[in-house]
């Protein structure tokens, strides 16, 4: 079964994102559409149709669009979002008026095609660590504007999701250290501000920024860019003095290095590669 996701996609959160995509196509008309369809629009069918093999993500989203110019569109998806598709299959019919269809056919796909692509990409780097207990999670290296949706397509690739931006966890990075005067200043002075019961995580490049990470009190300590070899030290040092600290990995995560870090025993591995290298699914619209 295609993973669930826990991100609400709801009209309040995303019809204004589908609306500033609309507005930025459409602008101030449809030239050839609205030329076709000055009177009496008929209602036209139309299937979405998969051009290469991959995970399917965004059918709702790409209904969404439609709905929001005409309420009479009816899309159908034929697969399950975050399912596999085949080159040739068809994956969603569509009945609305014939310039609904021509005027939302851009923007619904291409948001479609940009999900599916993270998704299917997700879903490889995922089932390289499936049978280990290291959970894949995403970043916050994102589109501005359409994380939520980005979010959501890793989710339903499988990967589990890591904060949404600055206010929903602390993350103590390497520029927040310096700023600081080091790692337990940074701990104590976002300890005494932080809201509970958010979490804070440190980044560490070595032995000993995780040592004072740890005796910090650290909630969840990142081996950021570390040699393997020291991420397997690390390791176990960590789970030494605390059965608490969760330990996640990044930086210059492939998936030829992938399973060699989730067998260091870290917890987690977060990567942006899923969204910033994946590659659009090919899809496209054929009208009846």
């Amino acid at each position: 079964m295609p993973p669930v996701s826990t991100i609400s996609l709801s009209p309040i959160v995303l019809d204004p994102l589908l609306e500033n995509g609309l507005r930025e196509d459409i602008g101030r008309g449809d030239r050839v559409t609205d030329s076709l369809f000055a009177i009496d629009v008929p209602i036209g069918n139309a299937r979405w149709i998969a051009k290469a093999k991959g995970v399917v993500v965004g059918l709702s989203v790409a209904a969404r669009v439609f709905s929001l110019l005409d309420d009479r569109a009816c899309f159908q998806p034929q697969i399950e979002e975050g399912s596999r598709c085949e080159p040739g299959e068809t994956i969603a019919t569509i009945s609305a008026p014939q310039n609904v269809l021509l005027t939302g056919e851009r923007v619904a796909l291409n948001l479609a095609m940009k999900l599916s692509g993270i998704a299917t990409l997700t879903r490889e780097y995922v089932d390289r660590i499936a049978d280990l207990p290291t959970q894949l999670t995403d970043t916050r290296k994102t589109t501005p504007g359409l994380r939520i949706l980005e979010k959501y397509a890793t989710r339903m690739g499988g990967a589990i999701n890591h904060r949404f931006g600055l206010d929903d966890a602390a993350m103590i990075k390497d520029n927040h250290i310096v700023a600081a005067g080091g790692i337990k200043n940074a701990i104590d002075r976002v300890r005494s501000q932080l809201p509970y019961p958010l979490s804070i995580e440190v980044e560490t490049t070595n032995l000993e920024e995780v040592k004072a990470a740890i005796a910090g009190g650290a909630d969840i300590v990142m081996l950021d860019n570390m040699a393997v070899e020291t991420m397997r030290e690390a390791v176990t040092w960590i789970r030494e003095q605390s059965d608490r600290v969760k330990i996640e990995a990044s930086g210059n995560i492939t998936l030829d290095n992938l399973r060699t870090i989730a067998e260091t025993g870290v917890d987690y591995i977060s990567t942006s590669a899923p969204i910033t290298r994946s590659t659009w699914l090919d899809l496209s619209m054929r009208m009846d």
